[in-house]
């Protein structure tokens, strides 16, 4: 990574997680948890800006995973990213939770096409398939959707190589999935969640492509068009 400072953080899982860039390295931690994300998140940051001697007006951008995922985690981070923007000034930088899931295979395994599924209940999955770049970044490949697991769209041409499939969509749903596009020949992964390292990888790309927002612009991604 560059000498860029980004702090990053994720809560739209069970997982709470944040990471911070510096020119020193990068700084992270994870806790999972169920519930108590509001509580937990902004000692967690102060932990990481502590840690690396750094204050929030330090930074040069805040990066979260604006969803989709829990409603009440992705309302969770888009407030409280919201919340940061405002008080020190800075851009921020939503990044898909999907997309974060998927960049973490590439991260860990090495895996360059992955089908992402996350739990919607409702007999639903949030579903991405991303493929990677060339500067090591994976991209979606099709839309985001909300959708039935024996609907999945995947672009069949992916599938002709090594493919992972992750989120806990796969872990609930594995069958229905690979019924419609088969059995994942890279790995499955159903307990995999999005970790902050990976959204801060994406969040680097994104700010020197200039994909910045205002704090106004940074809107919570349910993918449902009726949240309650």
């Amino acid at each position: 990574m560059s000498d860029l400072r980004i702090l990053a953080f994720d809560t739209t899982t069970e997982a709470c997680s944040a990471a911070l860039s510096t020119a020193q390295g990068v700084f992270s931690r994870s806790e999972i948890m169920p519930r108590g994300h509001t509580r937990r998140l902004l000692p967690l940051l102060d932990e990481l800006l502590g840690q690396a001697a750094l204050q929030l007006s330090d930074l040069d951008a805040i990066a979260y995973c604006r969803g989709p995922g829990s409603f009440t985690g992705i309302r969770i981070a888009a407030g409280v990213a919201q919340g940061l923007s405002y008080g020190a000034n800075l851009p921020l930088i939503p990044v898909s939770t999907l997309a974060c899931l998927a960049q973490g295979v590439y991260r860990e395994q090495g895996g360059e096409v992955v089908l992402t599924a996350i739990d919607a209940r409702m007999d639903e999955v949030y579903w991405g398939v991303y493929q990677l770049t060339a500067p090591g970044i994976m991209v979606a490949r099709t839309d985001e959707l909300v959708v039935s697991p024996e609907a999945v769209p995947v672009p069949s041409p992916l599938l002709l190589g090594s493919w992972y499939g992750v989120g806990s969509g796969w872990d609930l749903y594995k069958e229905r999935i690979m019924a419609r596009c088969g059995k994942p020949t890279g790995g499955l992964d159903g307990g995999r969640l999005p970790d902050a390292r990976d959204c801060l990888s994406i969040a680097h790309t994104r700010y020197l492509e200039g994909a910045l927002v205002s704090a106004c612009e940074a809107l919570p991604v349910y993918l449902r068009n009726r949240v309650t």
